[in-house]
């Protein structure tokens, strides 16, 4: 009978060959047969978000005007007749100089960094509970909207993908990336130690409240 120690060598060696042998073969073709490839028709239809220079913007455009009449029937239930927020539901303009105060208000005129990802939330998060609803046109018709209400854009504005890609949001220098670390030296691939391993640190033998000696091999 084996303990919980020497389980492994309980396996019988006729066993153990026909893991090595078949070890080797899920190295050469790890992933056969599993799955199957995606059509570019599949892809295209997960493939949704934007990237905030623009990259993924869908064809289409909307207007300042087509926006309006649009958030009135679709958001205004929530995010207020004008965008002011109610309830839980956030404002969606105003907030302009409150960033660095102990009372920020984030809204897409004083905290959004880049248009194009107001089209990405808006396609992939509203209205809530009926995401991908909206057709691009009309996406773009409410950003076009929203972007208007705070400010940004002319009420003549079109939202498309190019329009976007030259909207300048109040808030694009607020977000700055962090530095990346520069590697120094020369990387190493094989016989990198110069010396043998040190034990930096041992677990003390005892603990209190933990009993110790040999524990008993159970059968």
């Amino acid at each position: 009978m084996c303990g919980w120690r020497e389980w492994i060598w309980c396996i019988p060696a006729t066993v153990a060959v026909v893991l090595v042998a078949n070890s080797g073969a899920a190295q050469e073709r790890p992933y056969a047969g599993i799955g199957t490839p995606l059509s570019a028709a599949e892809i295209a239809a997960i493939d949704r978000d934007v990237r905030f220079d623009g990259d993924g913007l869908p064809t289409g455009s909307g207007t300042v005007a087509e926006g309006e009449e649009l958030y009135a029937e679709r958001c205004a239930a929530c995010h207020g007749e004008f965008a002011e927020g109610s309830g839980r539901t956030p404002a969606l303009l105003g907030g302009e100089g409150t960033l660095a105060t102990d009372a920020p208000a984030r809204t897409i005129g004083s905290f959004w960094p880049y248009a194009p990802t107001v089209f990405d939330y808006i396609r992939r998060a509203m209205p809530e509970g009926h995401a991908f609803s909206l057709t691009s046109g009309e996406i773009f018709a409410l950003t076009a909207f929203l972007l208007h209400i705070n400010g940004i854009v002319e009420d003549d504005f079109s939202a498309s993908a190019e329009s976007l890609k030259g909207v300048r949001m109040p808030n694009r220098d607020g977000f700055v990336m962090p530095p990346h670390p520069t590697a120094q030296g020369t990387r190493c691939m094989q016989n990198c130690r110069k010396e043998g391993p040190r034990i930096a640190a041992e677990a003390p033998v005892t603990m209190e409240g933990i009993m110790t000696g040999d524990r008993e091999e159970q059968p």
